[in-house]
């Protein structure tokens, strides 16, 4: 008893009570301890995660600007084997009912190309690609309007094609039924008349540049002249295929099909 009549605890007692709070403080600072190392690490590794798919999604985007080349020249092999020898191994390999059973529920075409409706001009033949290879915009003097930018656009964005070509071709009709309609001053009544219009400024453009030479000569002047200026309008028509082919993401072609030897050419 103390001088208050108060209960002291014996000296054993006192010493067991003291290594119990100190070891109730030490298991407390331990637990803290962990915690916040769980936490930091659970920090990096987060940052780490972060970082790597940073990394892997930037990866994905340079595979995406860096895969165009090779589908260029994948088409351009393609059609060496049609142009020289008549050639179609990759077109018979790729239509196998398999293959038809695959493309039935889902289609990855890797190329669009906007040609002409001419019988002689099937990209899929003169490329030697397969079933769902190429998604093809085919229109009478490969023309741009209102809907094929859309088309391409579809292609693009949900079918992830990485290159868009514009393939104009030798002795095309409808550009020579333009320049008729352009040195008459005449008028082309109809739905043909909507084509002459939209092809009419390549063939005023090539005669204002000085295009020279026989008829035929002056044709394939206009010709080349309007593949150019349908590339140039695909990119005007669709804010979404200029960003794209900015951000080099996509390829823009413009090439050229001799009719007479089978060759494609890639042209400036």
């Amino acid at each position: 008893m103390d001088c208050l009549g108060q209960k002291i605890a014996p000296q054993g007692t006192l010493l067991s009570v003291i290594g119990f709070h100190k070891k109730r403080y030490s298991t407390v600072s331990i637990n803290k301890f962990v915690i916040v190392s769980i936490k930091k690490i659970a920090s990096v590794l987060f940052l780490f995660f972060v970082f790597n798919a940073q990394v892997a999604f930037s990866s994905g985007h340079e595979a995406a600007k860096v895969s165009s080349p090779p589908v260029l020249q994948s088409l351009l092999e393609g059609n060496k084997g049609f142009a020289q020898k008549g050639e179609f191994r990759t077109l018979g390999q790729k239509n196998s009912l398999q293959r038809r059973a695959e493309l039935a529920i889902k289609q990855n075409p890797f190329a669009v190309v906007i040609t002409c409706s001419d019988s002689r001009v099937s990209p899929e033949i003169i490329f030697d690609k397969g079933h769902g290879e190429i998604f093809v915009v085919r229109v009478a003097g490969n023309i741009v309007g209102p809907h094929e930018p859309g088309s391409v656009e579809y292609a693009v964005e949900h079918l992830g094609a990485k290159l868009v070509m514009v393939l104009g071709h030798e002795r095309c009709g409808a550009v020579t039924a333009t320049y008729d309609a352009h040195l008459a001053g005449g008028k082309v009544e109809g739905n043909i008349g909507s084509i002459v219009e939209a092809i009419d400024p390549a063939v005023t453009a090539a005669i204002s540049n000085g295009a020279t030479g026989i008829k035929a000569e002056i044709i394939e002047q206009c010709i080349v002249q309007n593949i150019r200026l349908v590339a140039s309008e695909v990119e005007t028509r669709s804010p979404i295929l200029k960003e794209a082919i900015a951000s080099g993401h996509v390829q823009l072609v413009k090439a050229y099909f001799d009719l007479d030897n089978g060759k494609v050419s890639v042209i400036d």
